[in-house]
């Protein structure tokens, strides 16, 4: 029999379901067919179907063919990568206040996040910029955009802030859309990567005042450039 609700919170449920799921430690967290919901709360298929639609555009859900709804793990990025992506539309100058943003960020978060690096993390960071310089001196010269995302995200991964991480994730999606991931002035990205081996040689050797005073000036270089 239905259950006498008037109102129903589709992403309520799901916090609730992931949080009793987790409890249980019953690992995948599945979600019941449309239908059984609806069914159990008295609810309509279309606006399930519409709540649904929310969910996923937040990044809660994934909703496939054979295995149904599956339940994701928390991000934030997937709310501000949409967000971002519709300020971006209305005006391009949004990029430079999310940069700015950005910096902050990881400039306030540098110490607590390079002191958690492990060295398989400072060896994953000098591999990085090996191969964006080996793309560098390469005839024809190659980008190294998945580099430099791969790089300034590696330094902060190991922080327990989904919030700090979801608006540095989605800081190079934006980059990516506003095209600076395709700026070839060689000039330019051998500065950019002469900071980054010298960010990275400081934090090997655990000289982190050094490190997050060129991470600093590195990122002012970002205001040279221009967002057409």
């Amino acid at each position: 029999m239905a259950k006498n609700v008037l109102q129903f919170d589709l992403l309520e449920y799901l916090a609730r379901h992931a949080r009793d799921q987790h409890s249980d430690q019953n690992g995948d967290l599945r979600i019941p067919p449309l239908n059984d919901l609806s069914k159990e709360y008295g609810i309509g298929i279309a606006s399930l179907r519409e709540q649904l639609g929310v969910a996923r555009a937040l990044g809660v859900v994934e909703v496939r063919p054979r295995t149904g709804i599956r339940h994701l793990p928390y991000s934030f990025a997937p709310a501000v990568r949409e967000s971002l992506s519709y300020a971006l539309h209305l005006d391009r100058k949004n990029f430079e206040y999310f940069s700015d943003l950005r910096k902050h960020i990881e400039a306030d978060y540098w110490d607590a996040a390079v002191r958690q690096l492990t060295p398989a993390d400072k060896d994953f960071l000098s591999k990085l910029i090996e191969q964006a310089w080996e793309k560098l001196e390469n005839d024809p010269v190659r980008l190294p955009h998945k580099e430099h995302r791969q790089l300034h995200l590696t330094i902060y991964k190991h922080l327990e802030n989904p919030f700090v991480m979801g608006i540095l994730e989605s800081y190079w999606d934006a980059y990516e859309e506003v095209g600076l991931n395709r700026y070839e002035e060689l000039k330019y990205l051998k500065g950019v990567w002469e900071y980054h081996r010298n960010i990275v040689n400081a934090i090997c050797e655990n000289d982190f005042v050094s490190g997050y005073s060129l991470l600093l000036e590195h990122m002012d270089l970002i205001g040279h450039r221009y967002i057409k």
